[in-house]
């Protein structure tokens, strides 16, 4: 018997609102750093590490997602038909008929 899992879906609403709120304080945190008072190396080194922190934030959110995906009823059944099989499969087995 397969079942097919239930995933939550997000609404429209609010994956555009999560978009736009992105967008704005990425938006405002770039003006910030240009028009702040400093020199130019300065200012390089605050981008830099802005795209330091959006790019790990990126990848926190996916490693989040993985996790959330691996403890879900349909993944866990997965992993053990998989462990199964491996647990089963000998290399070194010849089948002599």
């Amino acid at each position: 018997m397969s079942t097919t899992p239930v995933r939550p879906n997000t609404t429209s609403a609010f994956y555009l609102q999560s978009a736009l709120s992105f967008g704005v304080s990425a938006a405002a945190v770039c003006t910030g750093i240009a028009f702040l008072p400093v020199d130019p190396w300065m200012r390089a080194f605050l981008a830099l590490g802005l795209l330091y922190v959006i790019t790990s934030a990126f990848a926190l959110a996916k490693c989040v997602r993985d996790r959330q995906e691996e403890t879900t009823v349909s993944g866990r059944v997965d992993q053990a038909r998989l462990d199964k099989l491996l647990a089963e499969h000998d290399p070194f087995r010849t089948d002599v008929h």
